[in-house]
């Protein structure tokens, strides 16, 4: 392995245009585990998928130290893809690469996959399907990830698509599964998967990647306790939407609002517009992949409903949410109302002062916080 090409690719990633921060790199350990162990695989006419690559690490050292000649890549996070572009034009790196969403068109051909292991076993359970569906029938699954947030359960999820999973020794606190010759598929895709949640009369819809799957999580579900003291606006936007549950619960109660559910996560996107579709909503609903409302014009959304996340990948980090509240303040027409659940301990009413507006507690429970801050003219 040319190791100090390896080197020089991490060395000049950046994350932009996500959360930047001094305790925050765009590589870590595993990346460079990955690689290392892949090394004997690599070469000019390896047929390479990359899954979860949040940055560009493992496409870009594909292509820039191993003299891969194309790479194809599945990452979730808008953000992650813009990254790897960014990224990609900084080093120099003009092609070699195709950025696709996860199915048939990123694994056909593969015989190397290289994957940063998801959060979720229904993410990974996901993935695995699709390499043992579409992947070489030889391909060769390495799946890496940080020990801490490793468990037994991948291992079993592994051995459920391939016939030989061996876990390798850890090293700088990282382990690598390698996973070798896909079981044969038979049968649809499991995913998305839908499921009738009686409490809110809904079906919800979820690829394995997005949070809290099918279920009511307990902060939109706390915060839908207040859907009947919103207001009704022309325009409203979920933001973060996961699953859709709150787009879908506000426009079922107002019929005569413009609704758009937007998320930075590419599973998060098709399980909402899965959502509305089984809810008889897709003509009322607009789902959208944004990077915090980027592409919304300013002052455009009366009402915006959110449900933060609290972590950057493995990270706890309020980053994510003050991005958030940001965004909100500028798309948040005069007078309009960003409704806001969070968990308590984060103490975000300064924040949601000073980037949106007046803010007031509308509820509290023992562990989140409902605020609701009415959106500023443009130069108070």
């Amino acid at each position: 392995m040319a190791e100090n090409s390896v080197e020089s690719v991490f060395s000049g990633l950046r994350r932009f245009p996500d959360v930047e921060a001094p305790n925050l790199q765009a590589w870590d350990a595993t990346d460079k585990l990955l690689l290392e162990t892949a090394a004997g695989l690599l070469g000019p006419d390896s047929c390479v998928a990359v899954v979860g690559d949040r940055y560009g690490a493992l496409t870009l050292a594909a292509l820039a130290a191993f003299g891969v000649r194309q790479v194809k890549v599945h990452q979730d996070l808008i953000t992650g893809e813009r990254a790897l572009r960014t990224n990609a034009a900084a080093l120099g790196v003009v092609a070699g690469f195709d950025q696709l969403p996860l199915g048939a068109a990123l694994f056909d051909g593969a015989d190397v996959v290289l994957l940063q292991l998801p959060k979720t076993l229904a993410e990974l359970e996901e993935v695995a399907d699709a390499v043992a569906r579409y992947a070489a029938p030889h391909a060769i699954l390495l799946a890496g990830g940080r020990i801490k947030h490793m468990s037994l359960g991948m291992n079993a999820v592994l051995q459920r698509h391939f016939n030989n999973v061996q876990p390798q020794l850890a090293r700088q606190k990282s382990r690598i599964l390698i996973a070798r010759d896909p079981k044969p598929v038979t049968g649809p895709a499991p995913f998305p998967v839908a499921d009738r949640n009686s409490e809110i009369d809904l079906t919800v819809c979820a690829r394995g990647a997005v949070f809290a799957g099918t279920k009511l999580d307990i902060g939109t579900r706390f915060l839908l306790r207040y859907l009947p003291d919103m207001p009704s606006a022309g325009n409203v936007v979920d933001l973060g939407c996961g699953t859709g549950i709150l787009a879908a619960m506000y426009a079922r109660s107002h019929p005569e609002s413009k609704v758009t559910a937007t998320d930075q996560s590419a599973a998060a996107v098709d399980s909402a517009r899965a959502t509305s579709e089984a809810n008889g909503l897709a003509g009322r609903i607009t789902v959208l992949q944004d990077d915090a409302m980027a592409s919304l014009p300013d002052g455009s959304a009366g009402l915006i409903l959110l449900n933060p996340p609290f972590h950057l990948g493995a990270s706890v980090h309020a980053g994510a949410g003050i991005k958030m509240f940001r965004a909100a303040g500028r798309v948040l027409a005069p007078g309009g109302e960003l409704w806001t659940v969070y968990n308590s301990h984060l103490q975000y009413l300064p924040a949601l002062e000073r980037f949106v507006g007046p803010t007031r507690v509308a509820g509290r429970n023992a562990k989140f916080t409902v605020a609701v801050s009415t959106g500023r003219a443009p130069h108070e």
